[in-house]
């Protein structure tokens, strides 16, 4: 029986869904070591080689290794079945995982996307072969059929919402369209939460890319895409998510510097995000 108040607190610096992965690992390390919390749990990485000697399968890049140790993430949150999951990670291919659980205990979860990128190609449509560009595809049941065990459950397009986004794909764009996914050009506090209010959403699932934000605020991430969302903002609009909605799960991924000093200006994002 889900207990109403288990936190559970993972570590997991996946980097193999990015194909290169550089500084990826590391850069979740440098946050880990920011906030000294002895309560997370490290999730090991697969030894299946990866990035350079990586094999794709199924137009997916280092397949096995993801695979291998997505299963890994699976089985340890369903062994501690947790009410409330933070995770620094990593790329954001590992959100299946986390996303797909937690939308199987709450039934009125909307996932809010913060990132430049839409996250939403199949496999066989995406130019890099790399996972951290199918997450959402795969949670909505249209990625990898082979995958499908990694997943509690599917969510509907109608869940996601978009902040930041504005580095998108063709196919991706498609895909946006076809369902009139949330995806506003600027960010709008009010008319999101007006969004989630009309569509019954009670419980949120914030992810994180640090490539949402403007590059000017913060350039320490895995891609960098100008007119992002500044800082004060992201803040502002985290702030009014968590007085409106329950937040069930959250996650920060690919910041790349392994300098604390360099994380000061994220520092409210992810204590707000993961200490919260």
């Amino acid at each position: 029986m889900l207990n109403p108040y288990k936190e559970m607190k993972i570590y997991f610096p996946q980097w193999q869904g990015s194909g290169s992965g550089k500084n990826i690992e590391p850069g979740a390390k440098a946050i880990l070591d920011y906030l000294d919390d002895p309560e997370f749990i490290n999730i090991p990485l697969s030894t299946i080689p990866a990035g350079e000697h990586g094999v794709q399968k199924h137009y997916i890049n280092n397949y096995d290794a993801i695979t291998e140790q997505l299963s890994r993430l699976k089985k340890e949150i369903h062994t501690s079945q947790p009410s409330i999951i933070r995770t620094i990670g990593g790329d954001c291919g590992l959100e299946i995982v986390p996303v797909s659980y937690l939308n199987k205990k709450y039934p009125n979860l909307g996932v809010i996307w913060f990132d430049a990128h839409a996250d939403i190609n199949r496999p066989c449509d995406s130019p890099s072969c790399n996972f951290h560009g199918m997450p959402l595809r795969t949670l909505l049941g249209e990625g990898e059929e082979k995958m499908a065990p990694l997943l509690s459950s599917t969510i509907l397009a109608s869940q996601i919402h978009y902040i930041g986004l504005r580095d998108i794909d063709d196919t991706e764009q498609k895909r946006i369209d076809t369902d009139s996914i949330y995806a506003p050009k600027k960010i709008n506090v009010d008319d999101l939460i007006q969004t989630l209010v009309s569509k019954n959403i009670t419980h949120l699932y914030l992810h994180f890319d640090f490539d949402c934000l403007e590059p000017n605020d913060y350039n320490k991430t895995y891609y960098q895409v100008a007119d992002g969302v500044k800082i004060k903002d992201a803040e502002m609009c985290i702030k009014a998510l968590q007085e409106n909605f329950t937040i069930v799960g959250s996650s920060v991924l690919e910041s790349i510097t392994t300098a604390q000093k360099e994380l000061k200006p994220i520092e409210n994002i992810i204590n707000s995000l993961i200490r919260n």
